[in-house]
């Protein structure tokens, strides 16, 4: 009897658990942690991981009379970028070359043209993930709208947990793009089957807007411990090690996903979802759409740029080649939370604007940093400011798609992770050519540039107007209660209620 009662009482708290918004929020909050660790975790590994098996390997094939350096881990770079031992210029000494100035320290790699080129492939190998979920993304939402938001976010975590062990064990840019591209898939499906889920089931626009940036505080606290866990972990214990960690915490997101969600059941939405071409023609989703993409593609230039120039200019050691992003995580994670509740109260369109005007401004500054302390004002005031951006843009989407077309949300949450992944996908891929023909301050005073002059556009979602059959059924609403837009047989039927009442 006692284990029948136990078996009960669990299956109860089960039951429970699935009708709770709160829980849902918590499964979403997870995958997207997880999604964004993995995507900047590779920041600082994957510059100086190349640079050591292809540049260094090559040297060191065409001169084997040299001295093998002992590398500090298992798995560790085969130099030490905090090494202050200075060699000759060539790499070898001679006769007659006693007198020869030395070179510049060991922090500042050598193989000019081999990092300017590098640019350009770290560039295409983190656009790479951007470009892939950039066409899954309206598949994705058109599958979400047929068999619900559960199967699309589990198969999202197998995806992603198959990505992360071959990062592991991939010793080749081949390999390495093949996992970047594959995380592309699983994040495409975590990310729009779980923006969606949360539309669902926050059917208040002011509650969907305090969701949104919890969620979205998952995004940012990966971005936060991504690259400076990456840059640590390999350093001192060696490359597999960030990505086997990430793999057993996949495991666990998958076990909570099971537990909440039940991914093995069929729930289609209840309302008809409306077009991919209707939403891409409407005016407001693309202004809230191209705000995303620009703010972040600042972000995403600086990822593949931000190191190697950084390598050139500052000769930093290892380890700060993460850390230099720890500020812009730090207040991205600020502003996210910090912004979900109070954007809903002075406007979300101005909050968006000014938020564009400071990423501007913040780019600009990035270039006059002379050392990782100087980068510290620029980068936080990147990071505060995406976070602006993206905690309004995102609850935008879902009250645009309310306000003009019909409350299924998983077709518009798909435009706006294509909108983050042109931003992501332009960038890296781009920003490599773009250093090399005009540097790296160019670069930066041209994104800073677009992100000021696209700012005022904002001022178009102060009041946007609601469709005409729509008008009716708004203008019998009380102005003082919170809107909720979802129509009340969608509400009864929300798949997550539905075990709930058969318990109770």
């Amino acid at each position: 009897r006692f284990k029948q009662c136990l078996g009960a009482g669990s299956q109860h708290w089960l039951a429970s658990g699935r009708a709770s918004p709160r829980l849902v929020l918590a499964v979403v909050f997870v995958a997207l942690l997880l999604d964004n660790i993995l995507l900047t975790v590779v920041v600082p590994i994957v510059p100086t991981f190349l640079y050591s098996t292809e540049y260094e390997g090559a040297r060191s094939s065409e001169s084997p009379a040299l001295p093998e350096a002992t590398p500090s881990a298992p798995g560790a770079p085969p130099f030490s970028c905090s090494d202050t031992t200075t060699v000759p210029a060539g790499g070898f000494s001679s006769p007659g070359m006693e007198s020869s100035p030395p070179a510049p320290a060991r922090g500042c790699l050598q193989g000019g043209e081999f990092l300017a080129q590098e640019n350009t492939r770290v560039g295409l190998l983190f656009a790479s993930k951007a470009l892939v979920q950039l066409l899954v993304n309206p598949w994705v939402g058109l599958l979400t709208n047929r068999i619900g938001y559960h199967i699309p976010m589990f198969l999202g975590f197998t995806i992603m947990f198959l990505s992360t062990v071959m990062f592991a064990f991939s010793g080749t840019y081949t390999l390495l793009l093949i996992a970047r591209a594959l995380q592309g898939i699983g994040s495409s499906f975590s990310s729009v089957a779980g923006l969606g889920l949360l539309a669902s089931v926050y059917p208040d626009d002011s509650e969907r807007g305090s969701a949104m940036g919890v969620a979205l505080g998952g995004l940012a606290l990966g971005v936060l411990i991504g690259a400076p866990f990456g840059s640590i972990m390999y350093e001192f214990v060696g490359k597999a090690s960030p990505f086997l960690v990430l793999a057993f915490l996949a495991l666990l997101d998958g076990a909570l996903q099971l537990c909440i969600l039940q991914p093995s059941r069929v729930s289609p939405e209840s309302a008809r979802a409306a077009p991919l071409s209707t939403l891409l023609r409407d005016p407001y989703i693309l202004v809230a759409a191209g705000a995303l993409c620009f703010s972040n593609m600042g972000v995403a230039m600086l990822e593949p740029t931000l190191p190697i120039w950084m390598l050139r200019t500052m000769c930093p050691p290892q380890w700060q080649l993460g850390m230099a992003f720890l500020p812009a995580s730090i207040s991205y994670l600020v502003g996210t939370n910090l912004f979900g509740v109070l954007a809903n109260r002075m406007g979300r369109w101005l909050c968006s604007m000014i938020g564009m005007a400071v990423v501007g401004i913040s780019l600009l500054c990035v270039p006059l940093a002379t050392n990782i302390y100087g980068l510290i004002g620029p980068n936080a005031g990147l990071g505060f400011a995406i976070g602006m951006v993206d905690s309004s843009m995102m609850p935008i989407m879902g009250h645009l798609v309310d306000l003009r077309h019909t409350s299924a949300y998983g077709t518009v949450y798909a435009v706006a992770d294509v909108a983050f992944c042109v931003g992501f996908a332009v960038g890296p891929s781009t920003g490599g050519a773009v250093v090399r023909a005009l540097g790296f301050p160019g670069l930066m005073a041209t994104v800073g540039a677009l992100n000021v002059a696209y700012a005022p556009l904002c001022w178009v979602l102060r009041s946007p107007p609601a469709a005409r059959e729509k008008m009716a059924i708004l203008s019998q609403e009380c102005p003082m209660h919170p809107k909720s837009y979802a129509p009340k047989e969608a509400q009864r039927e929300l798949p997550l209620t539905e075990e709930a009442e058969n318990v109770q």
